[in-house]
């Protein structure tokens, strides 16, 4: 048997459509050819991601990357089809219900697309950004186009749909500096020195080695409030580490109380005063 012969060998007959050899071949040529391009494309974009690191990150590099990555499918696997010999036009309008009806239902998917795109070229989410989203805070690991990757500070790894990134109020802890500021509050009771309170707690959040205390960086006890039944305190104080605030404020919770105890500043129980009518 030649070679002409292989290559027009019948594989597949269904009522007007032929499948040869020679299409079999053709095909596997696309996709080699679509793998090829793909992986120099991936090459140049993340070469140049390391060349220009400040002015754009490695994950808008990706996320650009992923963009191509679908397009160039698309249009490989239509010349795919037309190799098979199957009419795109023709099959597109036969199934033009189906898509319809895909549409519908892939709604929120092609949602969470767009919004990947946005946030693609907005930058508003970047990778390593310490976000909080509906109370879940953890830091981006990698951006998708249609969800977004955070892990905690448990380690544990969370899928995102990037349109609750769009669509909900999202805290950026790291989006215009790395430092941030946090808060600690706590009340104590009536009659106490309120210096000596501020005193003890600015003393424990300069001990602390995550917290910063410079020029631009200030140490702030605020008197919030007079509660119902203790009078309420504020520290504020910026930090570096972000994504592990948790430690930080448990850890100020754990040496004020001990300051507390030592210098006879008591945290009061909530307190009522009933009065009787004879």
């Amino acid at each position: 048997m030649t070679l002409r012969e292989i290559l027009m060998y019948n594989l597949f007959e269904f009522d007007k459509l032929t499948i040869h050899v020679y299409q079999l071949v053709i095909v596997a040529i696309l996709y080699l050819i679509t793998k090829l391009v793909l992986f120099i494309i991936k090459r140049l974009l993340y070469r140049r991601a390391r060349r220009h690191e400040e002015a754009l990150d490695k994950g808008k590099y990706h996320s650009i990357y992923l963009l191509i990555k679908y397009f160039v499918w698309i249009i490989s696997f239509s010349f795919m089809l037309k190799a098979l010999g199957i009419d795109v036009s023709i099959l597109l309008a036969g199934s033009a219900a189906l898509f319809v009806g895909l549409g519908l239902g892939l709604q929120q998917t092609f949602n969470d697309i767009v919004s990947g795109i946005i946030i693609l070229f907005e930058r508003t989410i970047k990778v390593n950004d310490v976000v909080e989203v509906d109370g879940l805070v953890g830091k981006v690991i990698q951006i998708n186009l249609r969800t977004s990757t955070i892990i905690t500070p448990d380690d544990i790894e969370i899928l995102v749909p990037n349109h609750r990134f769009i669509n909900e109020n999202v805290i950026n802890w790291s989006h215009n500096k790395q430092a941030t500021r946090f808060d600690v509050s706590v009340g104590v009771a009536y009659g106490s020195d309120t210096e000596k309170v501020k005193r003890i707690l600015t003393e424990v959040a300069k001990s602390h080695p995550d917290i910063l205390f410079d020029k631009d960086h200030d140490i702030i006890v605020r008197f919030t409030n007079f509660g119902d039944s203790s009078l309420d305190f504020q520290l504020k104080f910026w930090s570096l580490n972000s994504f592990f605030i948790g430690a930080i404020r448990s850890d100020l919770r754990f040496e004020i109380n001990r300051r507390f105890n030592e210098e006879n500043v008591e945290i009061p129980f909530p307190q009522r005063v009933v009065h009787l009518k004879n």
